[in-house]
């Protein structure tokens, strides 16, 4: 079962406390909300990416994928956007990974405008569904961007400038 071999809540965040530094309220607030929605992740990445629109947009990303069993491989990502949407930002990301079976699986298109948003100071929250494997990329940064959008991200195991 996935929810036997996942992570705890205490164990998530002491990782985000390493990651993003001390732990602040709406960090705290926004991974109290992944797991009381989706329960105990299997896997997470520690990243950061960047992205900016005119419509039109981009993201790219890089990151860490770790695994419960102690395994972790460096990933990538990047997808297009478009929608009433412009600006740029530069963040670092934290994704909660549910239902991974293979780290194969990962390796996929996940949609952006599915699920739901959640934002609480400074810190972003949506999930990413595509089959069984949940994502819930939660996101802090700085820049400027406004708007709404569609798109998706493509997770990879090697760099990629082509977004598609």
């Amino acid at each position: 079962c996935f929810l036997d071999d996942g992570y705890t809540k205490e164990e998530i965040l002491n990782k985000a406390r390493g990651f993003f530094g001390e732990t602040t309220q709406g960090l705290a607030k926004a991974i109290e909300k992944v797991f009381a929605d989706q329960g105990r992740p299997n896997a997470y990445i520690l990243g950061e990416e960047f992205s900016g629109a005119i419509g039109i947009g981009v993201r790219y990303g890089k990151g860490q994928l770790n695994r419960k069993g102690g395994t972790s491989r460096k990933i990538f990502w990047q997808g297009p956007t478009i929608g009433f949407d412009i600006g740029g930002n530069a963040s670092k990301v934290f994704t909660l990974i549910y239902k991974l079976g293979g780290t194969q699986q990962l390796f996929q298109r996940f949609p952006g405008v599915e699920g739901s948003f959640y934002f609480v100071a400074g810190v972003g929250v949506n999930y990413q569904q595509s089959g069984k494997v949940i994502l819930a990329p939660i996101r802090t940064g700085v820049g400027l961007r406004a708007g709404a959008n569609i798109g998706y991200l493509h997770y990879t195991k090697e760099h990629s400038w082509i977004p598609l």
